[in-house]
């Protein structure tokens, strides 16, 4: 299964595009950090640590998850 990591240093977001349903809650939560029309679309810069953990414990399909953990 393809997955993309994005890392801010801290923390790296796996990305299993396979899994997305598009459900956009991503979009909806960070829209600042997640959009979907640039390359790269995801840009952790434009949020803290805690801001992004916590969207991505709201990933419905868990194509967004954290290195190490699995949902």
């Amino acid at each position: 299964m393809k997955t993309i990591e994005y890392t801010n240093g801290e923390i790296t977001i796996l990305w299993r595009p396979d899994m997305c349903e598009h459900a956009g809650i991503c979009v909806k939560t960070l829209p600042r950090v997640y959009r979907p029309s640039e390359r790269p679309w995801v840009r952790m810069e434009y949020a803290t640590t805690g801001e992004l953990m916590d969207q991505v414990a709201k990933c419905p399909s868990g194509a967004l998850s954290l290195k190490g953990e699995t949902k």
